[in-house]
């Protein structure tokens, strides 16, 4: 691996793998849709464009030998055209632009959420079917656009793809997780949903960024991850509700009071979808059913087949992770 481009390198997870990437010294170009100076400076070549461009990214994407794809719509609110567009249709530019290019490469970033069908999953492993009913475009669009990458893997063509699957990323700099979290808590706006004891993954990002590029060395190696996806954490589950009052108490957030039945909150989040389309409200419910079954369900996966064939790790452990959190600039 020589030169990779990595779409929404700019991002947080992407971010992490340009970091490690460059620390390799493997030519990095970032396609995403702002500037990027800071990049720039450190000898990144950065590309201002929309996956949806599809001549803009095939022509960006000349000369490199290993695509990541992690640019997406995340989020649980919003049109299904603009999650098509830009998770599916985006996925399919990119795909393209590969072949036209002969990138032999590419590595894609999913989340298990395109397996998760409300019910608990416990030590899930990729055996597990697709969804098939969904409560956010989101995890539509993503299993839409993970067949997509994998069902176009053909080494008799000399492109070679796999899906990475990390669940609930964070660590410094995050911008969705953490945030919200706190934000929520300050708020004194966030209850606890069900009887609190389910269990969830959770992926320190650079432990998720180590992941991608684990893959990619494999694809252009042994080639055994070719076709497939894989489950990234910190290979031991936490407790979620447990683990967010310890953020709280190192963050200094009021303790959450109160908690609310599961099936309360289900029927909460399922009125105020529909209020919210009604009145075509743009903002996001406070409460929704995915929300509503991603609180109150445990969702853990086994991480042995990425420690098999990608001879993942985790480097970095929760409690470590944990302290570059609480250290990291943005969190002071």
């Amino acid at each position: 691996m020589k030169r990779a481009f990595i779409t929404g390198g700019g991002g947080f997870v992407g971010g992490y793998i340009v970091d490690q990437l460059l620390e390799k010294g493997v030519d990095c170009v970032v396609y995403g849709r702002n500037k990027y100076p800071k990049l720039s400076e450190r000898g990144v070549s950065c590309i201002q464009g929309d996956i949806r461009n599809e001549s803009l990214l095939s022509e960006a994407m000349q000369g490199v030998d290993t695509v990541f794809h992690v640019a997406a719509l995340a989020g649980i609110w919003g049109t299904w055209q603009e999650y098509y567009e830009i998770n599916v249709q985006g996925t399919e530019n990119v795909i393209a632009a590969c072949i036209k290019n002969a990138v032999p490469r590419c590595i894609y970033t999913s989340t298990p959420s395109v397996v998760f069908t409300g019910d608990d999953i416990v030590n899930g492993d990729e055996n597990l079917p697709y969804a098939t009913k969904f409560l956010c475009h989101y995890a539509k669009s993503k299993v839409m656009a993970e067949k997509l990458i994998l069902q176009h893997n053909d080494i008799s063509k000399n492109f070679l793809s796999c899906a990475i699957r990390p669940h609930l990323v964070w660590g410094p700099g995050d911008p969705h997780l953490i945030p919200r979290l706190l934000e929520r808590g300050r708020q004194k706006q966030l209850k606890k949903i069900g009887n609190c004891q389910n269990m969830v993954d959770i992926s320190y990002v650079e432990n998720v960024a180590d992941a991608h590029i684990l893959a990619a060395y494999n694809l252009e190696n042994s080639k055994t991850a070719a076709g497939n996806a894989y489950f990234i954490s910190q290979g031991e589950p936490v407790n979620l509700w447990q683990w967010i009052d310890e953020l709280f108490l190192q963050m200094d957030v009021p303790a959450i009071k109160g908690s609310i039945p599961f099936p309360v909150a289900y029927t909460i989040g399922s009125f105020l979808e529909c209020f919210h389309r009604i009145f075509a409200l743009e903002n996001e419910p406070k409460m929704t059913r995915f929300v509503a079954e991603q609180l109150a369900k445990s969702h853990c996966f086994s991480i042995d087949k990425a420690v098999k064939d990608l001879h993942y790790k985790v480097r970095i452990s929760t409690r470590e992770g944990m302290k570059s959190l609480l250290t990291g600039e943005q969190y002071q």
